[in-house]
């Protein structure tokens, strides 16, 4: 009897599903409680290990001209003069529910999830980094669909055309983007086509609620410089996958039980070659969307990227925690979205 007319066995089946996902759901939980902890022990514990005492901490959020009541008062009022495991529950429970500080006469409350507030500008943080997660959002979404596409196609094609001149100019023009770095190349997109050949007449941000086309348009050449090192990488990297596989001997069975050679390239040598791409693209993604420094500079996007940078630079402690720890909620969320991923192109891995 076949699996798909077997109950029991259809019902093992899902059930080996379901007990994947939740594993990978509570294993992306709790990397993150590690993610904040490893994080709050490097801005809290470590400043403490290293002589930093509560008052010099408080001292940067009442500014230059602080006075020791005023320093008394913030100490008490962020928890500072706690023992650090309180004030690491404390900072849970701000993410989950929110937080409550008191400057000075007034009570104000900080939404879930609060990052605190800025040193430098006293607002939240969250209000700040919500403004800036969709732009780097956009930059990572763009640039995703343009790699993934163009450096998949590229490496197929170079690998079923193995030493012709297609094969050479691809892999050279990939050579080229994997060495050429994204300022470099942003840099020269720039002059070329919004000051020498003025197509664009500026970069900006335009939100893609408000103007679809026109979010597509402004982002245009912050895609293709981001997507042209990307797909480079991804082109040599599903050539090679291809290559392997595609000398495997269930390939020459596919060929032999007649096949087309659409079906045999896509349906089992592309499936096949596709499963490291997968779990590098998680990683890319999700690494982009928090870290797109490089990019947001060149172009002065203001996404997350150059956030970080601006609060490194001023020395922000909230915002840099902030940044951090919604980098890592992405790439975290990236992982146990590729793992779902993975287990549909690969069923074995449900039962692993």
């Amino acid at each position: 009897m076949a699996a798909a007319d077997d109950p029991a066995a259809a019902t093992r089946g899902r059930t080996a599903v379901a007990a994947y996902i939740l594993r990978r759901v509570m294993g992306a939980v709790l990397l993150l409680l590690v993610v904040s902890a490893v994080t709050f022990a490097i801005f809290f514990l470590v400043p403490r290990l290293g002589g930093q005492t509560a008052d010099q901490l408080a001292t940067q959020y009442v500014g230059k001209d602080a006075n020791p009541e005023s320093v008394a008062a913030i100490k008490k009022n962020l928890g500072l003069d706690q023992p650090v495991y309180e004030q690491y529950w404390n900072f849970l429970k701000g993410l989950v529910v929110g937080a409550d500080y008191t400057f000075g006469p007034d009570a104000t409350h900080c939404g879930a999830p609060c990052f605190g507030y800025s040193f430098k500008s006293h607002i939240e943080v969250w209000p700040q980094l919500e403004q800036r997660i969709p732009v780097s959002f956009s930059l990572a979404v763009g640039a995703a669909v343009i790699w993934l596409v163009t450096g998949v196609t590229t490496g197929v094609i170079s690998a079923l055309r193995k030493g012709r001149p297609i094969d050479r100019v691809s892999m050279f023009i990939a050579l080229a983007g994997v060495s050429l770095p994204i300022f470099f190349t942003g840099q020269i997109l720039l002059a070329l086509f919004v000051y020498e050949i003025p197509v664009w007449d500026s970069i900006d941000y335009v939100p893609f609620t408000e103007n679809p086309a026109e979010w597509a348009w402004h982002l245009m050449l912050p895609w293709v410089s981001l997507a042209f090192l990307f797909s480079a990488l991804y082109a040599r990297l599903t050539r090679a996958g291809m290559l392997e596989t595609m000398s495997e001997d269930y390939i020459r069975t596919a060929r032999a039980k007649g096949l087309t050679e659409t079906t045999v390239v896509a349906k089992h040598g592309l499936r096949s070659a596709l499963t490291p791409i997968v779990t590098i693209f998680g990683m890319d993604f999700g690494t982009l969307v928090g870290t797109a420094v490089l990019t947001e500079t060149v172009f002065s996007l203001q996404g997350i990227g150059a956030y970080s940078v601006q609060a490194i630079k001023d020395n922000d402690l909230p915002i840099v925690m902030g940044v951090t720890l919604v980098a890592a909620f992405f790439i975290v969320l990236c992982n146990l979205i590729v793992d779902l991923v993975y287990a549909a192109i690969d069923p074995r891995v449900r039962y692993s």
